[in-house]
């Protein structure tokens, strides 16, 4: 498996959006730029904030599309062309309505399970064969609930179990990055709180 050469937080722009369940793909690389001492900083070209950190040695670009969650496929399907990165050399982290709050999955290819991020994702890259990082963040119960559960904030309770997965999904980072996806899979997987 080739390393990973781009990581792409989802989520929407905007202060009010900012702590939401829908955000946990900005979350995380705002948690790993923050751990590594980098800015994001706004790149026009691609419709997002970008910015680039060094992973065990090897230099990772960081994405957050700024084109809202429904149309995020733009500002990817850009990135991947400008610095020539291959799909299946990006790791896509997102929100999982199927997971609950503090559990983390790596997975590569599969459908986009009616997320709207990867919906539109796909449409601009032709597949799915790309790394992800699921975040779970609970169902509200009901699917007609789950438009104000995504764009709402979690409890104290949920918000702590989110960033306990983030960190400990960034503590795998280093070997994803460097192409050791089953043991990063493992790693992550087998310290799970589920």
């Amino acid at each position: 498996m080739p390393s990973l050469r781009l990581i792409v937080g989802l989520g929407n722009p905007g202060a009010e959006h900012l702590r939401t369940r829908h955000n946990a793909g900005f979350w995380f690389v705002d948690a790993l730029a923050q751990r590594e001492g980098v800015r994001f900083g706004v790149e026009s070209k691609l419709r997002g904030e970008t910015a680039k950190v060094s992973i065990g040695g090897d230099p990772v670009w960081l994405l957050k599309p700024i084109t809202y969650m429904n149309a995020s496929g733009s500002s990817v399907g850009a990135a991947l062309r400008y610095w020539k990165i291959e799909p299946e050399e990006m790791l896509v982290v997102h929100d999982d309505l199927d997971l609950p709050p503090g559990t983390a999955r790596l997975k590569f290819d599969g459908g986009h399970g009616g997320q709207n991020g990867l919906r539109d994702l796909f449409a601009h890259v032709g597949h799915g064969k790309f790394h992800r990082l699921r975040l779970g963040i609970g169902h509200p119960g009901h699917r007609d609930r789950v438009h104000g559960w995504v764009l709402g904030r979690p409890s104290k309770v949920d918000e702590d179990l989110m960033l306990d997965a983030i960190a400990r999904s960034l503590d795998v980072l280093p070997l994803a990055v460097s192409g050791q996806y089953e043991a990063a899979m493992k790693q992550l997987h087998t310290n799970s709180r589920d």
